[in-house]
């Protein structure tokens, strides 16, 4: 696998997975996310393809867009479909078009009609940092985990316009991220976060999983936590899969606490959000049958971090700048399903 031979090259980690020809089944997924650089605002576009296992002549393409108005409490969601003929996944460039959406190295375009009007983006965005790969790099040539995931560019900055139910929004300087996942099965049950930006850090990022996986039947693994946190001139990679089934964590609707350690650091956290601030998302599996994923870019994160290579203790916190979801098979969450 290619991604799995250039783990730090964030140009080969945008590459498609999809070929064309995937008879197991597939989901893979470029999706961009940002931040208001104050206010609880966040937008979050995904360009998905999505192969149902033994049907690949029925792939199709997803285009989702989501924008979060903490100050209203109205979240703006759009999701279309289009047959695969309408869309393209390049292999050996950074290239994704979805019907007329287009998304290239450094910029993204398009648009699609939402309950109460049409939104559109038409947005660009740099970043300067290395890639960030949550799962051991050993993972990405391997087919367990079936879902794989990792952040081409982390603390990107993005500039342009957001047009969302006929309103436009001027994006300046927000920052977040330019993401790539895929993988044949989603994993069956998970708490995903991403923090671009603390108060006290604003060059801190933050990409933290527990996650559940089907084996066979009934069984399934113990629950992992795989964390890793860039920090003042730091990178505390807690991805270890020996040390991930040490972690502490537990999560519920909509609160999660956790604890990581290693050799180098003991890092301890909480992130949540109000109800109102998540939307109810069905994402098709490609084994069958669908899975809710429950989620919010304007949560809250507060971390506890002690560093033991120099004994160094600090916290870092962000109200409103916390990606959170949970992707569950429950269906008593009591979130409004809006796509």
């Amino acid at each position: 696998m290619k991604i799995a031979r250039s783990l730090h090259d964030p140009d080969v980690l945008d590459h498609a997975q999809y070929d064309g020809d995937k008879p197991g089944g597939l989901y893979e997924s470029f999706y961009q996310r940002a931040n208001h650089p104050t206010k609880p605002l966040a937008f979050w576009i995904r360009y998905t393809v999505f192969v149902p296992k033994g049907r690949p002549e029925a792939a199709i393409g997803e285009l989702w867009f989501v924008f979060f108005d903490g100050e209203t409490g109205e979240h703006t969601v759009m999701k279309e479909e289009f047959p695969i003929a309408e869309c393209s996944f390049s292999t050996n460039s950074f290239d994704v078009r979805i019907g007329e959406a287009v998304l290239t190295p450094g910029r993204l375009v398009g648009g699609g009609e939402a309950a109460g009007g049409r939104s559109t983006w038409d947005l660009s965005y740099k970043s300067a940092h290395p890639p960030v790969l949550l799962q051991p790099r050993l993972a990405y040539s391997l087919e367990f985990p079936k879902a794989k995931s990792l952040v081409a560019h982390p603390l990107a900055v993005f500039d342009g316009v957001l047009t969302v139910d006929g309103r436009e929004i001027p994006i300046r300087d927000w920052v977040g991220s330019q993401n790539h996942n895929w993988g044949s099965a989603h994993t069956d049950k998970y708490a995903f976060a991403q923090v671009a930006g603390f108060n006290e850090d604003p060059e801190g990022f933050l990409e933290i999983a527990t996650a559940q996986v089907r084996l066979a039947g009934p069984v399934h693994t113990p629950w992992v936590t795989m964390l890793v946190l860039r920090s003042h001139g730091r990178e505390y990679d807690m991805s270890s899969l020996l040390r991930a089934f040490r972690h502490r964590a537990k999560y519920s609707y909509f609160e999660w606490t956790f604890t990581a350690e290693n050799d180098r650091a003991r890092i301890s956290g909480r992130i949540s959000a109000p109800r109102e601030a998540f939307v109810g998302l069905v994402y098709y599996n490609p084994s069958g049958g669908i899975k809710h994923c429950l989620n919010t870019k304007i949560g809250r994160c507060e971390l506890q971090v002690a560093d033991k290579t120099d004994g160094r203790e600090f916290t870092l916190t962000t109200a409103h700048r916390a990606l959170f979801e949970i992707l569950t098979d429950d269906r008593r969450h009591g979130i409004t399903i809006r796509a």
